[in-house]
């Protein structure tokens, strides 16, 4: 079977005081791709809002949380949907000079960490990735070739294409950016904006799991990995 995958990542400059960094994968087979993207402009426009108006997590707000609880309803209820985030805790402590890494270098593994449980050789996957600055070409073609060897296939054989995409034009990358949010938020300890939370308790209830706990790795639907610094 063939499947989109759409990526995005969150807290992810080596710079930006977080202490952790969110990177998350959405699953969708491709044949699903059009009936879930007319479910998200029905449930926009349910809600009065524009069918092209962005939808992510940093727009969540009280005037609006019918509407993405509605989004995170969606992608619950369709059972072939799937999301996996990879949450890297304790940014600051990487000491990348030990282990011969850069940040970019260390971005890559995450992302890998992310993607490589979503795929299996006998599927044939796209992936859409939102990465944000001007080196993605290049992180892109180096995931692609490592993804691929690490399926024990050849080389275009699983991972058939990695491509950068605008995700404000896509709506299923949209829904993933609203996922990865709130993994952030809640393991950020954040709760100033009481629409995010109750979102995030929304998830919780249907996933029966805290956002901040580790998901067993049998779990498919809606999968959190942790990640440590080898020396911490």
């Amino acid at each position: 079977m063939k499947y989109n995958i759409y990526c995005d990542e969150s807290c992810h400059l080596p710079n930006d005081k977080i202490d952790l960094m969110v990177i998350g994968g959405l699953s969708c087979p491709k044949e699903k791709v059009a009936a879930i993207n007319k479910s998200i402009f029905d449930i926009k426009e349910k809600h009065g809002i524009y069918k092209f108006a962005e939808i992510k997590w940093t727009k969540v707000s009280e005037s609006k949380y019918e509407m993405y609880k509605d989004l995170i309803d969606l992608f619950f209820d369709n059972t072939f949907l799937s999301f996996r985030a990879v949450v890297a805790l304790n940014k600051s402590q990487l000491n990348y000079e030990e282990f011969n890494l850069s940040h970019d270098d260390w971005y890559q593994r995450i992302y890998f960490l992310t993607l490589r449980e979503m795929i299996d050789f006998r599927g044939e996957y796209y992936v859409y990735a939102d990465i944000k600055d001007t080196k993605g070409s290049e992180k892109i073609d180096t995931l692609k070739a490592v993804l691929n060897n690490a399926v024990g296939y050849f080389f275009d054989e699983t991972v058939k294409n990695i491509q950068l995409v605008r995700s404000d034009q896509i709506q299923l990358m949209q829904l993933a950016d609203l996922l990865i949010g709130a993994v952030a938020y809640a393991n950020r300890g954040l709760d100033g904006n009481s629409a995010k939370v109750k979102l995030i308790h929304h998830i919780e209830e249907s996933t029966c799991r805290s956002l901040k706990m580790a998901s067993p790795k049998s779990e498919s639907k809606f999968n959190i990995f942790k990640w440590l610094p080898r020396e911490v």
